[in-house]
C-alpha cells in the first residue's frame, strides 16, 4: 500500500514537471514569431514595470527604515556607527531588496496574471487562438516571461536605492548616526558584483514569477472556481519558487560577494 502510494505521487510529480517542460518549449518555440509577442511584450512591460513602481518604492521606503533602526539599536556600545551603513547595504543589496520585492510583485503581478489566462481558458478565449492557428503560447506567456525578466530587475535596482536613501534618512534624521558615518559604511567592501549578484536574484526571480503563474493560468479548469484555485496555487507555488532560487543563487554565488 506504502509502495503504491509512493510510486503514485512518483508519477504524478514527473508528469507535472513533463507538462512545465512542455510548456518552456511550446515558449522558446514562440520566439520565432516575432510580430505575435513584440506588441504585447511592451504592454506587458508597462503592465508589470511601471504599473508597479508606486508599490515598490513604498515597501522599500519601509524597509530601508526598519533595516536602519533595526540595525543602529543592535549594536554593542563601541562600535563605529559607520557600520551601520555598511550592515545595512549588505541586507539591502543582496537580500532584502531582491527577495521582498519579487514577493510582493508576486501578490500584485503574479496574481494578476494567473487570473487573466485562467479566465481566458475557461471563457474558451485560448481553444478560439488555437482554431485561428494563432499560438496562445507566443501570445499570452512569452510576452509574460520576457516582462518579467526585464522588469523584475529594473524593480529591484529601484528598490535597493530607495530602500538605502530611506535607511539613510531614518538614520540622520532619528538616530545619531551622521552622514559621514553611513557614506563610510555604505562604500566600506564594496564591490560592483554586490549589484550583479542583486540583479541575477531579480533575474531568476522575474523568470518564476512570470512562468509559474502563466502556466497556472494556461491549465486553469472548472470555470471561475478553477481561476480561484489557480490563482491561489500560483501564488503558493512561485513563493516557494523564489525562495529556493534565493538560497540556490546564495548557494552558488555567496562566495564571490566579499570585496
Amino acid at each position: 500500500m506504502i509502495l503504491r502510494l509512493a510510486n503514485r505521487q512518483i508519477g504524478e510529480v514527473l508528469r507535472a514537471f513533463g507538462a512545465r517542460a512542455y510548456f518552456a518549449r511550446d515558449i522558446a518555440r514562440g520566439v520565432r514569431d516575432l510580430t505575435t509577442w513584440l506588441p504585447e511584450t511592451i504592454r506587458q512591460m508597462q503592465r508589470m514595470g511601471v504599473e508597479s513602481v508606486p508599490l515598490t518604492v513604498i515597501v522599500a521606503a519601509f524597509l530601508g527604515g526598519v533595516t536602519a533602526f533595526q540595525t543602529r539599536y543592535q549594536l554593542f556600545p563601541g562600535v563605529q556607527l559607520s557600520v551601520v551603513g555598511l550592515i545595512a547595504r549588505q541586507s539591502i543589496v543582496l537580500e532584502l531588496g531582491p527577495l521582498l520585492t519579487a514577493l510582493v510583485l508576486t501578490g500584485r503581478v503574479g496574481a494578476r496574471m494567473t487570473a487573466e489566462i485562467g479566465t481566458m481558458r475557461v471563457t474558451e478565449q485560448i481553444d478560439a487562438l488555437e482554431t485561428l492557428s494563432f499560438d496562445p503560447v507566443a501570445y499570452l506567456a512569452l510576452p509574460r516571461l520576457l516582462a518579467g525578466l526585464v522588469m523584475l530587475p529594473a524593480l529591484v535596482m529601484l528598490a535597493n536605492a530607495t530602500a538605502i536613501f530611506s535607511a539613510w534618512a531614518t538614520l540622520v534624521l532619528a538616530t545619531d548616526v551622521r552622514t559621514d558615518d553611513f557614506l563610510s559604511g555604505l562604500r566600506l567592501a564594496f564591490t560592483s558584483f554586490q549589484v550583479v549578484y542583486s540583479m541575477i536574484k531579480a533575474f531568476c526571480f522575474g523568470a518564476a514569477i512570470a512562468f509559474v503563474c502563466a502556466y497556472q493560468g494556461y491549465v486553469t479548469e472548472a470555470g471561475a472556481e478553477g481561476v480561484g484555485r489557480s490563482t491561489a496555487q500560483a501564488v503558493v507555488i512561485a513563493s516557494v519558487a523564489i525562495l529556493v532560487l534565493d538560497a540556490i543563487v546564495a548557494a552558488v554565488f555567496a562566495p564571490f560577494i566579499q570585496a
